[in-house]
């Protein structure tokens, strides 16, 4: 007990001394910074916070409760969705490609759309925390739903029972800890998601005020906001989490699965053209079958129709082909670079923070801090730091990759099975040892996994940077022919955006499927 409390003390001293090393530095480099009008100081964000808290705290109210719906709704469907491609193991292709497409839909355009469609009112706002969160508890919940021991299906279809049982007394049990994680990730995107969605044309909220603040260079108010959200976001994550340690007690189990045999060609490429097809009849008939139930007018929509031929050049020559694919090309680059640097430095952070378990106590604030604070705040102060070229851009993508690998990879590196962590205790194995040996090994479902989920977030991400500060690419393409009605060019850029997203997911899955089919062959579908 002793030992426990003098380790206590000395983790929340070296916090304190840490967040006050942390609010000097700012506070230093605010007043360095003060001409331009980028980074606001912790003393002058404090006065804001307590000169404005009536404000402040009315569009929290509406924010939060969008997100709040968002985050409930789009859980929800993750889960009902999990749950229908684990029992139904032939849809889970057709399941996965489908909901990558919806998640890929860039908020540039969706935003205006959804706002067009659903009115004034909070339903965008919820829409788009819903559409945020699913994805990514989708991906990491399916890794947890085949995380169990190959003996433990055997024992329940001894007793006569189906895939049904499987999925509540085993399936369930093993996902709890890749479903925590996966709303821990959701937390700060649903929030994220509510206030991209009130920039869209809301009458009030935190999204309304930070684009008010911004407008008027109010920096002091811009980064109160930015606070607010990043204070809600921390408290969302600690809850949750809290939560899933009183529900998940037990140590991971050691798993061991039979490898399976490959199919034969012949059956692989019968089973993708019959999943190609299924997805193509499933896409076609929401995105027609949207147009005629919203009742959109042609004037914006476009039908799968139009989009071929529009790509085709049959209505002016290719010029509208033109523009994007010379845009595409520079937004691609972009998206590869952040994405492999966002990657690696979320996989290589739950490493160390592994090795180093003092550091997450102050680590983790930044890093939650960095992906819930509202890009419209950080892209200025990242681009006058690094510049409007590409390493600007680049870190931006970066920063929105990393925490969800961060996250992910933590819990697959406690997913460790303790059976062999005890072996090579016994044998005095040092942590580095371990590390490699066993450890690593556990965090590759949930590092490819995140790895997934990463791909279309690092695409919407570049969209969004190259909107709101570097004006090139893609993503200013499609605002640009927003603003001007340019409804030819934002339909075939959203489907090309969509196209990029979906083949490197599908190049993901390659190289995933050959690796876990040696160290984690349960994950095999």
């Amino acid at each position: 007990m002793t030992v426990r409390s003098s380790t206590g003390r000395r983790v929340w001293v070296d916090t304190a001394l840490a967040v006050v090393l942390l609010l000097v530095v700012w506070e230093v480099a605010a007043r360095l910074l003060t001409s331009a009008f980028v980074l606001a100081a912790p003393s002058e964000i404090a006065v804001a916070l307590v000169t404005q808290a009536g404000l402040l705290w009315r569009a929290l109210l509406v924010t939060g409760q969008a997100a709040l719906a968002g985050f409930v709704i789009g859980n929800l469907a993750a889960i009902a969705l999990a749950a229908l491609a684990v029992l139904l193991p032939a849809t889970e292709r057709v399941v996965t490609a489908v909901a990558l497409v919806v998640f890929c839909l860039p908020l540039v355009a969706t935003g205006p759309v959804l706002r067009v469609i659903l009115g004034p009112g909070d339903g965008p706002q919820v829409v788009l925390a819903a559409l945020a969160v699913y994805y990514t508890t989708m991906i990491p919940l399916l890794v947890g739903l085949r995380a169990a021991p190959a003996t433990w299906f055997d024992l329940v279809r001894s007793y006569g029972r189906g895939a049904g049982a499987a999925l509540v007394h085993v399936r369930a049990r093993a996902s709890l800890p890749y479903l925590i994680a996966g709303l821990q990730i959701a937390a700060p995107a649903a929030f994220l998601g509510a206030m991209v969605g009130e920039f869209t044309g809301a009458q009030s909220g935190l999204g309304v005020l930070t684009i008010r603040a911004s407008r008027d260079l109010d920096i002091q108010l811009t980064w109160a906001l930015a606070t607010v959200a990043t204070v809600v976001s921390v408290v969302a994550y600690v809850v949750i989490g809290a939560i899933g340690r009183r529900f998940v007690s037990e140590r991971p189990p050691l798993i061991l699965a039979p490898v399976r045999p490959r199919l034969p060609r012949r059956e692989r490429v019968r089973s993708a053209a019959i999943t190609t097809i299924a997805f193509l009849v499933v896409i076609v008939a929401l995105w027609w079958g949207g147009i005629a139930v919203t009742g959109i007018s042609p004037f914006f929509a476009r039908t799968p129709v139009d989009v071929i031929r529009i790509f085709a050049g049959v209505d002016d020559g290719g010029e509208v082909r033109g523009i994007l694919l010379a845009a595409l090309g520079e937004t691609a680059l972009l998206a590869i670079a952040g994405y492999l640097a966002g990657l690696a430095v979320g996989a290589i952070g739950a490493i160390a923070l592994t090795l180093a378990p003092r550091a997450a106590t102050v680590s983790m604030p930044i890093a939650i801090a960095l992906r819930a604070v509202p890009i419209v705040t950080t892209a200025p102060l990242v681009i006058l730091l690094l510049g409007r070229g590409p390493v600007g851009a680049i870190s931006l993508v970066a920063l929105m990759v990393f925490f969800p690998t961060l996250i992910a990879c933590l819990e697959g590196l406690r997913q460790a099975p303790g059976q062999a962590l005890d072996v090579l205790r016994s044998y005095g194995a040092p942590a580095r040892v371990q590390l490699v040996r066993v450890r690593i090994p556990a965090m590759l479902p949930a590092f490819f996994a995140a790895a997934r989920m990463s791909v279309p977030a690092a695409v919407l991400a570049v969209t969004v940077v190259e909107w709101l500060a570097i004006g090139t690419g893609v993503g200013a393409a499609m605002a640009l022919a927003a603003s001007q009605s340019g409804y030819d060019l934002l339909a075939v850029a959203v489907v090309a955006v969509t196209a990029l997203s979906a083949l490197g997911y599908a190049l993901v899955g390659v190289v995933e499927s050959r690796v876990l089919r040696v160290y984690a062959p349960e994950q095999q579908a």
